[in-house]
């Protein structure tokens, strides 16, 4: 047996067959190599294992007993899967499926987030890829937020595989002839103000729905961690505006996606739907409509062909997305409470774009030290404008 060991866990590479004529030399030599855990978790990587009887799950089940540590088995074929399932043993420790490659060489990149890219593999699949190689419980998170989601009533894309990529991991979405809203304004098939419409109502669903769920995350808390991230950028007298403001932020239940660009829409039989849900949590409205106004207005501001870039639209489509969404967002307000809505959106983006540049090396460049000068400009100006950050308050 090949083994692994370091300050953390042991590490047992399981081979070939263990059945009832091998099982007792493997209990032997799994006993003299778990003897002094010392504190360290004992995991068997079954990738090379190609059966296992119900006599080589006993030796596992007493080697685990006589330690007195949980074992975890990884690499677990689909065909071994089914026999630690079928006799129970699964419940006795903790078994992990091998996961199943797939390529996304030559697929067509359909959305780039801070955790990741998506990738559309066929007419029928899609598939998002993580960045990094240690993404397991991200992805696990996306399904457990996405779940949360669509049993509240919001159309959201629910991942039914997750599959190794490279040196990384992947959820796969099965969305059949699925379009992002983004890619329909390309295409120029419609109206822009029919798209957006449509998208402006799945904004209100989203908005709308109220989650009383304690694992999930309040949107204004991230927001705090951003302005704290940026407090060496900024003045101090800016900082403590700036954190009275959040910290004024009325409590609430209401879902924010956290990333509602139109690439993070799709648009299957005609009906939308989210993807991308690692964002998810919950908090005032003001906090989407902000990552709206960062990516439509913000970064195009002082680099113009950004939306061609990273959208593939001119920046005054960009510009007309925006003033749409504004328009049909808060059509039952007066054009005063509009504006009122605008400067307390404009604010929290600032933060929120702050953020994005000075985390990243664009700080380092150019144009991220003139985007970093005119958002604290931005600060500067709204901070005499805004007493509160909440659009809830103005629509409701």
């Amino acid at each position: 047996m090949r083994i692994e060991k370091n300050e953390k866990e042991l590490k047992i590479f399981l081979t070939g067959r263990i059945d009832a004529s091998s099982a007792p030399d493997v209990e032997k030599e799994l006993s003299e190599n778990t003897g002094d855990l010392n504190g360290r978790d004992l995991i068997m990587d079954a990738a090379d294992l190609a059966y296992i009887s119900s006599a080589g799950l006993r030796v596992l089940l007493k080697i685990q007993k006589t330690t007195g540590s949980r074992i975890r088995v990884e690499n677990v074929s689909r065909d071994l899967y089914e026999i630690f399932e079928t006799t129970g043993f699964t419940d006795l420790m903790d078994v992990v499926k091998a996961y199943r490659t797939m390529s996304v060489e030559g697929c067509e990149v359909i959305g780039e987030g801070f955790y990741g890219t998506v990738y559309r593999v066929d007419e029928e699949t899609i598939i998002k890829v993580y960045n990094g190689s240690d993404t397991i419980p991200m992805i696990r998170n996306e399904q457990k937020m996405a779940k949360a989601a669509f049993i509240n009533g919001i159309p959201t894309a629910i991942s039914y595989d997750i599959v190794k990529v490279g040196d990384s991991y992947g959820s796969v979405f099965e969305l059949l002839n699925a379009k992002t809203f983004n890619d329909i304004v390309i295409s120029g098939v419609r109206p822009l103000e029919d798209i957006v419409s449509q998208y402006v109502d799945m904004i209100r669903l989203v908005h709308n729905t109220s989650i009383d769920q304690a694992d999930i995350p309040h949107a204004e808390d991230t927001l705090m961690s951003y302005l704290d991230s940026i407090r060496g950028y900024l003045e101090e007298s800016q900082y403590e505006a700036l954190k009275g403001l959040i910290g004024t932020l009325p409590h609430c239940n209401n879902v924010v996606h956290g990333d509602l660009q139109m690439k993070n829409v799709m648009l299957v039989n005609d009906e939308p739907m989210l993807i991308d849900m690692d964002t998810l949590s919950l908090g005032d409205p003001v906090f989407d409509l902000q990552a709206l106004y960062v990516t439509y207005v913000l970064f195009p501001e002082d680099e113009p062909d950004n939306t061609m870039q990273f959208l593939g639209i001119p920046r005054e489509t960009a510009h007309r997305i925006w003033d749409l969404v504004m328009d049909m967002y808060f059509r039952d307000l007066s054009q005063e409470s509009k504006g009122e809505a605008l400067l307390r959106i404009r604010l929290t983006a600032c933060i929120r774009f702050l953020f994005i540049i000075t985390v990243s090396d664009l700080k380092n460049s150019d144009l991220g030290r003139l985007r970093i000068d005119h958002t604290k400009e931005h600060i500067d100006e709204l901070l005499g404008k805004v007493k509160s950050l909440s659009v809830k308050e103005i629509s409701d």
